[in-house]
């Protein structure tokens, strides 16, 4: 997940704490789980570009993780006494960090100090797959070149390989995925003869609903860092579209992002939206027993729900992403998800690869991860596990395999956050009463502005 601003009061304080890890667990300040424009695997001609250090077999790998995948880690050198393995925690890229680039940044201008293996953000891949500077190394290995097997790579959820993916290789394997799904008050839903919608008209229409039968009670929040992915990601916007490696498209007047927020401007006027963020202070102590339903990551369920609203169990259900009606291909997005990357400096590749590849891959490790593993096999173990299950009202299995497979590789894992405009200027407008339709133009300005402040260029249509 990813920190977003968290709620707090006096029990705020460990809610919050707990909430702001559980974001943090996808990983990564509004950043990642995005998609890159260049989503080729297949092995090419210009692989054979990777030429490894000379390898020593046997020598000790440096892992740079965060906390939360500290224990990971711990119990993969527990289980391989081995593997000589030096481990260090790092903040892992949250909130927007730049400190592994910054450092690599270093390492390479000194010549030594890589670390072999480390856990980062979709962000961190766009400049990990290419040198920091001519004639140096990109930083992370290719690892559909001769490391990872192409059934491994072929075994994770349909796109959740695309942040890895640029100039036809996969620089990184997806630790977890966040993919965004419908949750409801199951008891409240049934009591009130409402039937979970599967469709945004229907959801408009119910939030409409909802807000004249039972006033103060919510559909859904706009008001946190990481919204705009959980609507205008599944509403297929492309306000974040990678055409090329360079170049960006960013079209906020295109059809799909304007019926996006005109919908949602509709359920704000009518007090079922709120523009207050779940995350913000205060919202779980004053409304977080009024939501009856949210959209939003599969995360939501233990750490906003379960953590942030203390609703009881069996209450929150699932349901499948929505999509509009008379379009045949479902579409949803993702708030959050890490990703493991092994050092093009690593000499020892064998032992670094192994490490990656248990840690995203393995039912050993993945069954009681924190968050949905993006490896299909292993998430079968996490569902599995009673953990991931029992607090819910109905089968969640389903629903997240479901969104897995179905999240919209048009949005692009680009150099800088997602979150930043959206929270610069869509936030405070919506704060001083502003509609998002009217936000629009200066929405896409703030991404234009980044983008080219980057090296990108933007197209708007």
């Amino acid at each position: 997940m990813r920190s977003s601003g968290s709620p707090r009061d006096g029990r705020r304080r460990t809610v919050l704490r707990t909430a702001a890890a559980a974001l943090s667990l996808a990983t990564t300040a509004v950043l990642a789980g995005c998609a890159s424009a260049d989503s080729s695997t297949d092995t090419s001609s210009s692989q054979s570009a990777f030429k490894p250090v000379t390898q020593k077999d046997g020598s000790q790998i440096t892992v740079w993780a965060d906390s939360t995948r500290l224990p990971s880690v711990k119990a993969y050198q527990k289980a391989h006494p081995d593997v000589k393995m030096k481990v260090v925690t790092y903040d892992g890229g949250a909130d927007g960090s730049s400190y592994l680039q910054s450092k690599v940044q270093l390492f390479d201008r000194t010549g030594s100090g890589w670390p072999d293996v480390v856990f980062g953000s979709p962000t961190d891949v766009t400049w990990a797959s290419e040198p920091t500077k001519p004639g140096a190394k990109a930083f992370a290995a290719p690892l559909d070149d001769k490391l990872v097997p192409k059934g491994t790579l072929d075994g994770f959820a349909k796109g959740s390989l695309t942040p890895c993916q640029f100039n036809d290789h996969t620089y990184c394997l997806r630790n977890d995925i966040a993919q965004v799904v419908l949750w409801y008050n199951k008891p409240l839903m049934d009591k009130w003869g409402y039937k979970a919608p599967t469709t945004w008209e229907q959801y408009e229409a119910l939030g409409k609903r909802v807000a004249k039968e039972h006033p103060g009670y919510l559909v859904g929040s706009i008001g946190d860092t990481n919204s705009h992915e959980s609507y205008f990601w599944s509403g297929q916007c492309p306000a974040f579209s990678l055409v090329e490696p360079d170049t960006l498209r960013s079209d906020l007047k295109d059809e799909k992002c304007v019926r996006m927020a005109k919908m949602l401007d509709n359920l704000v006027s009518a007090k079922a939206v709120t523009t207050k963020g779940f995350f913000s202070q205060g919202f779980a102590k004053d409304s977080g027993d009024k939501v009856l339903m949210a959209y939003g990551p599969s995360w939501y369920g233990q750490y906003v729900f379960k953590t942030a609203f203390n609703t009881p169990a069996k209450e929150i259900a699932v349901g499948a992403p929505l999509g509009w009606e008379g379009e045949s291909t479902p579409a949803t997005g993702n708030v959050g998800g890490g990703v493991w990357m092994v050092s093009s400096h690593s000499a020892n590749l064998k032992a670094s690869t192994d490490l990656v590849t248990w840690l995203a891959t393995s039912d050993e490790n993945q069954a009681s991860a924190p968050t949905y593993p993006a490896y299909t096999k292993a998430a079968q173990a996490w569902l599995a596990n009673p953990a991931n299950s029992d607090y819910f009202a109905n089968d969640v299995s389903k629903p997240f395999q479901q969104a897995a497979d179905q999240v919209w590789t048009g949005w692009s894992n680009t150099k800088f956050s997602d979150a930043t405009a959206w929270s610069s200027v869509v936030l405070p407008a919506l704060t001083a009463g502003k509609s998002l339709e009217s936000t629009l133009p200066a929405w896409q300005r703030e991404i234009s502005n980044q983008a080219k402040a980057d090296g990108y260029q933007v197209v708007n249509e």
